[in-house]
């Protein structure tokens, strides 16, 4: 399992010199992180921080009245859990994966101790100057969803989150719903059928029970809003690339989450059968 999951898969782990975070890399956990698990709840106090590497998670706000919207998304791009970093220690919204896959955890506590240069004489400040960069680039993107969901076209809305789903997958299918794709952006069901059938008419997907495969990306660039381009330029001036990420192993895998079928979001898995 190592071998197709690597800390370097995530674009900000595999950024750091393994050399001096050889301890870091240690204390990572493998874990699974399936459809519809909530990884954190609102005000709640967070034990991890997450890694995502072949998972997709979705930060939510949600509504008195129970409406749901989402704030932004990560993927293999960045973290779970930057409230850790900026001394908030909570965050009013919660983080639900909305694309199953792997990711890696590291306790709370491991995570602070590695932010102290000064720990065990190592002098290096990469993590939290990636951290920095990678806080801005969330920061725009929550900014531009906003603007999205209040100026443009629920068609646009849908072409710029499919694009960024696709920016985050290792292919161009995905496993959704379009009850689960209303409830992330806030809308009615009706509205993102009615979207996906215009797509899917003009040959940029295919959508058949929840299976959406993506037949023409540049079109579908063509179709959405300015809003896409803005958050990824800025995250591509931000963020590193990809490259050959650590090879180090994690000490521990873990198999099975505690409480997994207690912390489902009923928000994604609505309407999955």
């Amino acid at each position: 399992m190592t071998n197709l999951n690597t800390p370097g898969q995530n674009h900000l782990l595999d950024a750091l010199p393994a050399d001096k975070y050889e301890r870091l890399f240690s204390q990572l956990e493998l874990v699974p992180m399936p459809l519809g698990e909530v990884l954190y709840e609102t005000g709640e106090e967070l034990r991890y921080v997450y890694f995502p590497t072949t998972a997709i998670i979705s930060k939510f706000y949600v509504s008195e009245n129970g409406a749901s919207t989402e704030i932004a998304v990560v993927g293999n791009e960045g973290i779970i859990g930057i409230s850790l970093f900026m001394g908030g220690g909570t965050m009013p919204n919660r983080a639900v994966v909305r694309s199953g896959g792997y990711g890696y955890r590291l306790r709370r506590h491991l995570f602070i101790r590695a932010l102290d240069c000064s720990d065990l004489g190592r002098h290096d400040r990469t993590l939290p100057y990636l951290l920095l960069r990678y806080t801005q680039a969330l920061i725009t993107q929550m900014a531009q969803s906003a603007v999205c969901n209040r100026h443009h076209t629920l068609y646009q809305q849908l072409c710029r989150w499919l694009l960024q789903s696709l920016d985050r997958l290792s292919s161009n299918e995905m496993t959704i719903t379009q009850e689960m794709i209303a409830n992330m952006l806030g809308v009615r069901r009706e509205g993102v059928t009615e979207a996906a059938r215009k797509l899917q008419r003009e040959g940029l997907i295919d959508y058949h029970r929840g299976h959406i495969t993506v037949l023409d990306r540049q079109g579908l660039e063509a179709q959405t809003c300015e809003c896409y381009q803005v958050v990824k330029s800025e995250s591509d001036r931000l963020l590193p690339s990809p490259r050959c990420g650590p090879s180090i192993a994690p000490i521990q895998t873990v198999h099975c989450r505690e409480s997994l079928k207690a912390n489902v979001s009923p928000l994604l898995l609505r309407g999955t059968g």
